[in-house]
């Protein structure tokens, strides 16, 4: 594949398309989703939880925390995880813009 040119495209396209490429795996969908449920977890609770390796679930939790959709903090050994509210507020403000209704009531075709 080509390189991406993504300086053509603007900052919210190249945002948005971050956000869809990391949401884009349904064990990361899933991870969120257990997040939301616990309102927090630690990385165990997801390998129980998911039936996916450590290892695995190790590396789609570093690609949900490149777009910052959640954080982390060291508790010991452990680290927990949550979701970033004020990213997460972002991401559904700009998924919201971009589903939104480009027709007004228009026969398109």
């Amino acid at each position: 594949m080509g390189i991406t040119k993504s300086e053509i495209f603007t900052e919210e396209q190249n945002k948005l398309a971050n956000y869809f490429k990391v949401l884009g795996h349904p064990a990361r969908i899933a991870i969120l989703q257990h997040i939301v449920k616990q309102r927090g977890c630690i990385c165990n609770d997801l390998v129980d939880e998911l039936g996916l390796a450590q290892a695995t679930i190790s590396q789609h939790l570093k690609e949900l925390k490149s777009v910052d959709i959640i954080q982390g903090s060291i508790e010991g050994k452990s680290v927990c995880y949550c979701i970033n509210e004020t990213v997460w507020n972002e991401l559904q403000n700009v998924i919201h813009h971009f589903f939104e209704k480009p027709f007004k009531n228009e026969k398109c075709c």
